[in-house]
């Protein structure tokens, strides 16, 4: 297939091009995937800027996604490239391979650079969903600073950097740039932007930006930086979001309010944390779905509602495919139990559903977050157990509201349970609020 880049991607590809290090924003759709091979490609075989390139990318996205787009555009049929994910042979295997291109999920990162035993010869790395590295004590991110001195080039994309807040951006900016701009420590990335929030005493749960962060961190980063909406260059389908509310009984009321309150009583004195807050809403969460782990794992049913919700849902669609996401490991097996479904895991999974082959398939938000192309399959999307992270819930909408959609309209639908945690969950991503300070707040007003 021939590419003719829009306006906006051939900025992004001459961006990336002069620029040694690069922090590329694309939103959802807007094929950051082809416009970074585009600019590997001229740095390749054009300038010769580059010799080897190592991409980094989730599992999914590494081992489908990447190799699906090389072999999908014609002006890539030059480069050569190798998929190192799945057993340890396997992925020394296409090592050895010595391609332009190396893509390797984010998981073997560490054992690439610290334990495979080849040497890290890239000049370049593309780290596709930067938003991955935001974390500086995980085990990715060390490694990959152990190696950052060596690289001549890196490029970070993602549509997503700062879901959780600014906070996140010191990381992933360090990634890049050493911190040039942001600071070599995130003491004094904190001390110079922030002021405590959350604490008790001496401990401190959370910050908080101080008035002038926002404007001052983005201009810091602002000479590495582009950013691109996708609703600014594209003709994006109609979007529209529904709530489908279901109502307990005032029986199943009754013990929700119970089994809440019991919880509650379990919470320690004093602050609520965001590690009991997100106990206390994730077992909320599961009642308003339907079921809920006993101590045992035993699964304890609750309630039906939602997969009432899920079968009108389904016969009102009339076979017209739909998308289901779960959150629970006791949802899905709830939802297989009723209906008949098809989870979407594997690529051929991915083939079918976009070829219409699966009338209702299931996904879990962490597994559908980045990259995956799902809109040839279906343009309905039902949100069965919903999920605090704001990252997660856009990314998973964006699989089929997104450019090549062929419908008009794309609909999100929210099985919501009246008068528990959904509503609040709903509220917070409506609002588009930051996943921990949702998640305390939420408690505190559970136990007020």
């Amino acid at each position: 297939m021939n590419f003719t880049p829009h306006d906006y991607q051939d900025y992004a590809i001459r961006y990336i091009e002069k620029h040694p290090v690069a922090a590329v924003l694309l939103d959802m759709g807007l094929g950051k995937t082809v416009i970074s091979l585009t600019a590997v490609y001229d740095l390749l075989f054009d300038s010769f800027e580059v010799r080897r390139v190592l991409v980094v990318a989730p599992l999914r996205v590494a081992r489908d996604t990447w190799p699906s787009e090389i072999q999908k555009w014609s002006h890539l049929a030059g480069l050569t490239f190798s998929v190192a994910v799945g057993t340890a042979k396997e992925r020394k295997a296409a090592l050895m391979q010595q391609a332009d291109i190396t893509i390797i999920n984010r998981e073997n990162l560490q054992w690439l650079i610290d334990e495979s035993g080849f040497p890290f010869d890239y000049d370049m790395v593309i780290i596709d969903e930067l938003s991955s590295f935001k974390n500086h004590k995980s085990k990715r991110f060390k490694s990959l600073m152990k190696v950052r001195p060596r690289l001549h080039r890196i490029i970070g994309l993602t549509g997503t950097p700062s879901s959780n807040g600014l906070m996140d951006l010191w990381a992933e900016f360090k990634v890049l740039d050493m911190g040039e701009r942001l600071g070599r420590f995130i003491t004094q990335y904190r001390t110079n932007y922030f002021m405590p929030d959350k604490r008790n005493g001496e401990i401190i749960y959370s910050y908080k930006p101080l008035l002038y962060a926002e404007d001052a961190i983005y201009r810091k980063i602002s000479d590495i930086t582009i950013s691109m909406k996708s609703t600014d260059h594209l003709k994006m389908p109609e979007l529209v979001s529904t709530a489908y509310e279901v109502q307990l009984s005032e029986s199943e009321r009754d013990r929700y309010e119970d089994l809440k309150q019991e919880f509650i009583l379990q919470l320690p004195d004093g602050e609520v944390t965001a590690a009991n807050a997100a106990s206390l809403t994730g077992k909320l969460s599961q009642l308003a779905n339907g079921a809920i782990y006993a101590d045992t794992g035993e699964i304890i049913e609750f309630h039906d509602r939602k997969l009432d919700a899920l079968e009108d849902i389904i016969e009102a669609a009339n076979e017209k495919p739909l998308l289901v996401a779960y959150w629970f490991r006791h949802d899905l097996s709830r939802i297989k139990n009723r209906f008949n479904v098809r989870e979407i895991k594997t690529s051929r999974d991915i083939a079918d559903w976009n070829a219409g082959k699966i009338p209702v398939a299931v996904i879990h938000p962490a597994s559908a977050g980045h990259g995956l192309n799902l809109q040839a399959g279906g343009s309905t999307l039902v949100w069965f157990g919903l999920t605090w992270s704001l990252e997660l819930y856009q990314q998973t909408n964006a699989r089929l509201w997104r450019q090549g959609q062929e419908s008009h309209t794309v609909v999100i639908q929210h099985i919501i349970t009246k008068g528990t945690i959904d509503e609040r969950i709903m509220r917070a991503l409506t609002k588009k609020e930051l996943t921990q300070s949702a998640l305390i707040d939420a408690v505190k007003a559970e136990v007020v």
